[in-house]
């Protein structure tokens, strides 16, 4: 799906084929039924304005009669062409583009939510093979909803026009030739001298217009896709501002918020007007096409043979219907022109994102592009615990030093480690490149066989899922009953929240926005305590905690998790300690001025043999 048409034959070829092969078929019927439904309209139109003609004819016995016959039929064939086939094919294609777009957005998900953290890597600018620098995607979730649902939904109405026009110009064309006569001064066309002369004046008019929509279609497709970005700019501002209200109020920033919502507005409204302005002579142009059409173009090719008296006003009335459907068919791609704009935008965008999440597939060569990246994970028997071997995290650069370097250090089993540095030493660096969440550096990281990893950040945001679902992350709800469930959350402080275990919203709000910084902590540590990790890491994860919170939070994981090993990040100078005085960690690890040292607790501050790690 990294080109246009990869990206709009996928489905078809998917596993899910039949279904839509089976209402492409079907829309293509209808669109089919409706081409030859015009062709009859076309001389029911003819026949009602022969009666009109013939109403005083002495011949026409039953005018009135013939009349309202012909005005019946008319109107017949308008309710079944309009209500039943063009609202069946509406319903078809709609059903299509609702199951197109939801296959799409499922493939996009499953890429981007996968075990590789594609969507975490996306996130970090990179290097094309050629070396030149090149952006994270911009506004993925407006790619991801709004460019999939316009692309697939313009996409289908591009290609029932393009089996309108194929239909028809059989239809049409048949009835064309069918009717056609002899033209003075073309004799040698012999009867198709009429029907030639329609096919010559569709010709010559539809395309010299096309050619000037499609010069117009370019300069709208680019001014879309701005248009596009400046808008999920906005709105991913707006929603970034409601998530950090809190913080806009404390520091009384909301002129300093208007000021940026102010910039980005004026490039959407920039944007709005030069799109304004090519819209409006856009419509006017069309507006005058279509008139020329209808009025002027439609009539000329049969007006000869009728001003010879070769054809009756009956059937020079059905030709000039029959060729103005006609140009209105090839003309579709003429109005359609803003929808084929902004279906190239929307594709653009949502190639993009495809080439850019298959770019981090592999992350390893992802980052080598920007840097050195060379981190080996392996695995080893579990009374080793952890162990990290001459392990260098380095910024962006090929020629990037080192910020922070271990050469050997091992994290026992059931052993609690505190990793005490000032900040910016690469405390926090230092476990996201444990658990595979650093872009740049190189070594090796091994842990101990079938250990299952929490890893436990400060700023903890919480899905839209049911209580226990959120405890239960990332494992599935089923493997866990409501009394395991239950009983970790009363351990971790949160039993007043039991009852509230099958919902997923409190109070008219989601947990996320319900739930105190300190309440949500408990709550990860309600999930420590229901999954039993081997190793669990801790950055600042109880920095929302007061202080008897926080020895309540370890003295739960001692009391409840044995054989844990806990490496934690905090600012504290000094680690808790139980309220019998004993302290929760044996070992410090202290990082300052890219040396790492592991300790006993209480001793002094100096690396052991062989833990001793070189400068930055």
């Amino acid at each position: 799906m990294r080109t246009f048409w990869g990206l709009m034959r996928a489905y078809w070829f998917s596993e899910r084929w039949k279904e839509a092969w089976t209402l492409t078929v079907v829309i293509a019927l209808f669109t089919a039924a409706a081409s030859k439904t015009s062709v009859w309209m076309a001389e029911a139109s003819g026949e009602l304005v022969n009666a009109i003609a013939k109403f005083h004819d002495p011949e026409n016995i039953e005018p009135l009669s013939y009349l309202l016959t012909s005005a019946g039929v008319l109107v017949l064939l308008v309710v079944i062409k309009d209500v039943g086939i063009i609202g069946a094919r509406h319903l078809c294609s709609t059903t299509l583009h609702r199951k197109w777009r939801g296959w799409l957005n499922g493939r996009f998900n499953d890429a981007l939510l996968d075990s590789n953290h594609t969507h975490f890597h996306l996130q970090n600018g990179g290097r094309d093979a050629s070396g030149a620098r090149v952006d994270p995607p911009d506004n993925v979730d407006q790619r991801v909803q709004e460019s999939i649902k316009g692309m697939t939904g313009g996409a289908i109405g591009l290609a029932m026009g393009i089996i309108g026009v194929a239909t028809s110009l059989f239809f049409v064309g048949q009835k064309l030739i069918e009717q056609s006569t002899v033209v003075d001064g073309l004799e040698f066309l012999g009867a198709y001298g009429g029907a030639l002369l329609a096919f010559a004046a569709v010709a010559a008019y539809v395309p010299l217009n096309t050619w000037f929509a499609l010069k117009m279609g370019r300069l709208l497709e680019r001014l879309t896709d701005a248009m596009q970005r400046f808008e999920g700019s906005y709105r991913g501002e707006l929603t970034t501002l409601l998530r950090r209200s809190f913080h806009v109020s404390a520091a009384r920033g909301e002129d300093a918020q208007k000021r940026m919502h102010s910039r980005l507005y004026s490039d959407i409204d920039s944007t709005w007007a030069k799109l304004n302005w090519i819209h409006t002579a856009y419509a006017s142009f069309e507006r005058i096409y279509n008139f020329l059409a209808a009025r002027v173009v439609a009539y000329l090719p049969g007006l000869v043979p009728y001003m010879n008296d070769r054809i009756s006003l009956k059937s020079y009335v059905t030709g000039a219907e029959l060729v103005n459907s006609l140009i209105v068919q090839c003309s579709w791609f003429i109005d359609v022109m803003p929808a084929i704009a902004t279906l190239k935008a929307n594709a653009g965008r949502v190639t993009g994102l495809a080439c850019a999440i298959e770019e981090v597939q592999q992350p390893a060569d992802f980052y080598r592009r920007t840097g050195q990246h060379d981190f080996r994970y392996g695995i080893q028997d579990p009374i080793f615990g952890l162990t990290i071997r001459n392990l260098d995290l380095m910024h962006q650069g090929s020629d990037a030093r080192p910020f922070l370097t271990i050469r050997n250090v091992r994290f026992r089993r059931g052993e609690w480690t505190y990793v005490k540095g000032e900040s910016g030493s690469g405390k926090t660096s230092l476990i996201k490149a444990i658990n595979g969440l650093w872009p740049h550096g190189r070594g090796d990281i091994i842990f101990p066989e079938g250990a299952k990893i929490i890893y436990a950040a400060q700023d903890v945001k919480l899905p839209r899922l049911t209580l226990k679902e959120l405890v239960c992350l990332p494992e599935h709800e089923g493997q866990y009953t409501d009394t395991q469930v239950a009983a970790a959350l009363f351990k971790a402080g949160l039993g007043d929240m039991i009852e509230y275990l099958d919902q997923d919203a409190r109070e008219g709000g989601i947990w996320d926005q319900v739930l105190s910084g300190g309440q949500k902590q408990k709550l990860v540590c309600s999930r420590i305590l229901l999954q039993q990790p081997g190793l669990l890491f801790l950055d600042e994860a109880t920095g929302a905690l007061d202080p008897d919170a926080k020895i309540a939070f370890h003295q739960a994981i001692k009391d409840n998790c044995p054989d844990i090993t806990v490496i934690s990040v905090m600012h504290d100078a000094v680690p808790p300690r139980s309220e019998a005085g004993a302290s929760f960690y044996a070992t410090v690890l202290t990082v300052a001025d890219g040396i790492a040292a592991k300790t006993q607790l209480g001793a002094r501050a100096r690396p052991r043999l062989g833990e001793v790690v070189g400068t930055a």
